[in-house]
C-alpha cells in the first residue's frame, strides 16, 4: 500500500502541468554554505516539481550571486555537491532567482555585479510573492 501511495504522490508531482508558486527564501551565504546549498537543492527540486519556483536572496546570500564569487571563495568538500553545482541545477531547472535590492545598496553591489539571470528586487516584491506562494522555505 505505502508503495502505491508513494507512485501516486510522484506522478503527480513529476506532471508537465506548472504549478503554483513556490518562495524558498535564502539569508544563508559563504558564512553557511550547508544552508545556502539546501535552499538552491529545494529550489531546483521545487521547480522540478513544476512549481514556478523563485529563489529570493537577502542578506549573506546575495554575496553568492556575483559574479565570480563561488569560485574565488568556495571550498568545495569530498563528496558533497558544491554551491556552484547546486546553483547551476537551479538554474538550469528553471528557477528564478532575485537579489534583495536594500541588501545590494547595503553591500555596495548593481545589477551588473550579479550572474547573468539574476534580477533585483525590492522588499515589497518578496511580501508579495509570499502572499501568492504555495508554500515557502526559509533557509
Amino acid at each position: 500500500m505505502e508503495k502505491i501511495q508513494d507512485q501516486a504522490l510522484s506522478n503527480d508531482v513529476c506532471s508537465n502541468e506548472v504549478k503554483d508558486l513556490f518562495v524558498v527564501l535564502c539569508a544563508s551565504g559563504f558564512d553557511n554554505s550547508a544552508n545556502a546549498r539546501s535552499a538552491l537543492m529545494f529550489s531546483a527540486l521545487a521547480a522540478a516539481a513544476n512549481y514556478k519556483t523563485k529563489l529570493y536572496c537577502i542578506q549573506n546570500a546575495v554575496d553568492l550571486m556575483v559574479k565570480g564569487a563561488l569560485e574565488k571563495r568556495e571550498n568545495p568538500q569530498p563528496g558533497i555537491p558544491t554551491l556552484a553545482q547546486r546553483l547551476r541545477e537551479a538554474i538550469e531547472m528553471g528557477v528564478e532567482i532575485q537579489c534583495c535590492s536594500q541588501t545590494m545598496a547595503n553591500k555596495k553591489l548593481m545589477a551588473d555585479d550579479l550572474i547573468p539571470g539574476v534580477t533585483v528586487a525590492g522588499a515589497m516584491n518578496l511580501i508579495a510573492l509570499s502572499t501568492e506562494a504555495k508554500g515557502t522555505l526559509c533557509f
